[in-house]
């Protein structure tokens, strides 16, 4: 089959960034499933896992991808039962695994669920790892109710992301008063239609802005952004006893005293890959929120957040979609389907 990995950490511009190669079909096994794979989305995960294979090289190359939706063609004798040939699925996968920049994959059959039937490959693939992360946060480590319904103030720095495209929705369905941060126009355009009650921008500073709008303080406060960035900020405005969900890596050494500290506040870790890294008891979770998520997709409480499609999994349209990413421009989600 064809494959497309990394060697050794490139930049973008690289002739060789990345590979297309053969490689063997990989063979369910346990509770493995082989998925024809139809779709894939890109994310910034795909561009720092290439950043972390150094000088390499790495024979056979290293297939990135974590986001995919596509057919089950055969599966493992622990997964039989789960799913069928010829299901429709889509899954984010495992980060300790090859990824879906491949035309087949095996992945374990409890981090996956059958796709909505109402979105596209494209549009199916655009969702598992964004709405995980989304759900998971928000949900799971941050402790919302899912139908709380409770009005209580939440604000989503950089909330025109994958991420962000994926818990704006949550969060206003849950019934949460959401405030999203934006810098462009279109960003802010996106922010909006998907549900966010006000938007603000992240290049000015956040205190006048939203006492505008009448809040001085958040129980909630979500950084889907690098922490560092705004740790000053999201200290000063998140509210006493309050919560701060967290979902990248620090770009420097963060100070965990006052004010937090003083507001007796919680710092609440979100890392989607964890159960399939750490093989938790509870990974089946994972499968379940995607059956969830799929069935709010198919009744239309959740909206579609890819934005953009490219046509065949190359490795020039991986080099544009990596650039991207990198660039830290994407609004919504950037697909790529064959």
């Amino acid at each position: 089959m064809q494959a497309i990995g990394a060697t050794r950490h490139l930049p973008v511009e690289d002739p060789d960034f990345l590979v297309a190669f053969d490689a063997p079909v990989p063979e369910p096994a346990g509770h493995d499933i082989l998925v024809r794979i139809r779709a894939v989305a890109v994310n910034p995960v795909d561009t720092k896992i290439r950043k972390s294979l150094g000088d390499g090289p790495h024979d056979p190359p290293r297939v990135l991808g974590w986001d995919a939706a596509g057919v089950v063609e055969a599966a493992g004798p622990d997964a039989a039962g789960a799913f069928a040939p010829g299901d429709e699925v889509y899954y984010a996968g495992d980060l300790t695994r090859p990824g879906c920049n491949a035309r087949f994959q095996c992945v374990d059959s409890r981090l996956v669920a059958r796709k909505p039937a109402n979105r596209d490959f494209p549009a199916a693939a655009a969702l598992p790892l964004c709405t995980l992360t989304a759900w998971e946060l928000l949900f799971e480590r941050m402790g919302v109710a899912e139908d709380s319904g409770c009005g209580t103030p939440l604000l989503v720095i950089n909330g025109a992301g994958g991420v962000g495209s994926a818990l704006i929705p949550l969060a206003r369905r849950a019934g949460l008063h959401l405030v999203a941060t934006a810098s462009r126009p279109e960003s802010a355009a996106w922010c909006g239609k998907l549900g966010a009650a006000a938007v603000i921008d992240h290049h000015q500073p956040l205190r006048p802005q939203c006492e505008a709008l009448g809040i001085r303080a958040f129980p909630l406060i979500a950084n889907l952004f690098d922490p560092a960035a705004h740790w000053a900020e999201t200290g000063d405005l998140l509210a006493p006893f309050g919560i701060l969900g967290l979902i990248v890596e620090p770009s420097a050494p963060l100070h965990l005293g006052d004010p937090l500290k003083a507001k007796c506040a919680r710092i609440a870790w979100e890392f989607m890959a964890a159960r399939p890294k750490f093989g938790t008891p509870d990974l089946a979770r994972q499968g379940e929120i995607l059956k969830t998520a799929a069935a709010l997709h198919e009744s239309d409480a959740l909206p579609p957040i890819d934005t953009r499609t490219l046509r065949g999994l190359t490795v020039e349209n991986l080099r544009e979609a990596h650039a991207i990413m990198e660039r830290s421009t994407a609004i919504g989600k950037l697909t790529i389907g064959y």
